[in-house]
């Protein structure tokens, strides 16, 4: 027989700030700040006595300042978000059958079939009293028959709390909320909902399907399920990718040493586009060369966790500099990132300025629309043949073809 399925969205409350409350206590109860410090910063996370004021995370931190003037500004600690949130993985790990990490904090858990032995409720429920009990930090969930609700759900039982959505009431319970809700409508879609005068998620219920995809494409028709409670889409277990890389061989032994720079540069950006496709940064950098004469040298650099063309770049010329040889023809060349973390979109925050972020995220735009080679520095034009890969397609990536687990 089938089940009823059940999926659980949980969230850390203000994760940033919580593991900083852990550690320091005078944190708590204020208005707590934490992202990039400098003028150009931007909020990564904020309590919610800043969000009293205004203050909501992406927000640049000069504007935060302005809204929240006695808040307390910390520049983020990637190392011990990190480690807490290994923390919460584990406790997850040890008590439920099915799970998958979707960012640095949080987590979607099936327990379809669990009712038999004790219900799913009680289960999720057990299981968040102990994340709190055993890691010290807040956590609050959804629990529906997908992952939409489930999410949009935690959302509305958040600060610390749980809510559950009966099976048949998904509709009624996304009804009043704003379309902003729906995971996946960003400013751009909402801007344009709005501007057809949809601000309620029922406006959207109560929609034809065939006037959103006219107005808002395949968009909108995902949007359009969402709204109604629909998403098949399953918990996919999570297996951690320890690291991406690509390489290229030469038909053609060369010593053209713009040609390699430029290939170099490509692939440089190609890895750090796919990282931030999938929500992750790395924190080591290894370049590797093969020459004619088949001796083959790596050298590697740590590097403080990111996913930005503008601080990888430089460190993976920096490495092709120190290992290339001018006198000898070149067979191969590769990059490759290891050391990979999840939670990207809110760790950049942390040390990237505004036009940076502002830079990456058109960047990523255009190749979301226009495939992967749309945009790339014009010393990476040489090398047309990266990747041709179309998101939407779904066809993997050459380098992705190269797991290292």
């Amino acid at each position: 027989m089938s089940h009823q399925r059940a999926i659980v969205h949980m969230d850390l409350d203000t994760f940033f700030v919580s593991c900083e409350r852990l550690l320091d206590s005078r944190l708590n109860g204020k208005p707590v700040l934490i992202g990039g410090t400098s003028d150009r910063g931007v909020v990564a996370s904020c309590s919610y006595e800043a969000r009293k004021f205004g203050v909501h995370s992406a927000m640049p931190m000069r504007m935060a300042k302005q809204l929240c003037p006695e808040a307390i500004i910390l520049r983020g600690n990637t190392g011990i978000y990190t480690k807490f949130s290994k923390n919460v993985t584990e406790v997850i790990k040890e008590s439920v059958p099915l799970y998958e990490k979707s960012s640095i904090d949080e987590f979607y858990i099936d327990l379809t079939g669990m009712d038999k032995f004790f219900g799913c409720h009680k289960l999720a429920s057990e299981l968040r009293q102990r994340i709190i009990k055993e890691t010290g930090l807040p956590i609050s969930f959804g629990l529906s028959v997908n992952k939409t609700v489930s999410k949009i759900a935690t959302g509305e039982a958040k600060p610390n709390n749980e809510i559950r959505i009966l099976t048949g009431t998904e509709k009624p319970f996304l009804a009043p909320l704003s379309v902003k809700k729906i995971p996946m409508v960003g400013k751009v879609t909402y801007k344009s909902l709005c501007d057809l005068g949809v601000k309620r998620i029922q406006t959207v219920q109560e929609m034809p399907k065939d006037l959103m995809y006219k107005v808002l494409g395949k968009n909108g028709l995902v949007i359009w399920k969402k709204a109604n409670g629909i998403d098949n889409t399953p918990v996919v277990q999570y297996h951690e990718r320890k690291s991406i890389s690509t390489e290229r061989t030469f038909g053609q032994d060369t010593t053209d040493v713009a040609k390699l720079k430029g290939l170099v540069i490509a692939m440089a950006e190609n890895l750090a586009y796919q990282l931030r496709r999938g929500n992750k940064l790395t924190a080591c950098v290894t370049f590797k060369i093969r020459y004619s004469d088949f001796q083959t040298y790596t050298q590697q650099q740590r590097i403080p966790y990111s996913a930005m063309d503008h601080s990888i770049i430089p460190v993976v010329l920096d490495l092709f500099n120190k290992l290339y040889n001018r006198r000898l023809l070149v067979r191969l060349i590769g990059v490759r990132f290891s050391h990979l973390v999840e939670g990207g979109h809110q760790i950049h925050l942390f040390e990237d300025n505004e036009r940076f972020l502002n830079l990456s995220n058109a960047i990523d735009k255009m190749r979301e629309r226009y495939g992967d080679r749309a945009v790339i520095n014009a010393a990476g034009m040489e090398a047309k043949t990266i990747s041709r890969w179309n998101p939407f397609t779904g066809e993997p990536p050459p380098l992705l073809a190269n797991r290292h687990q």
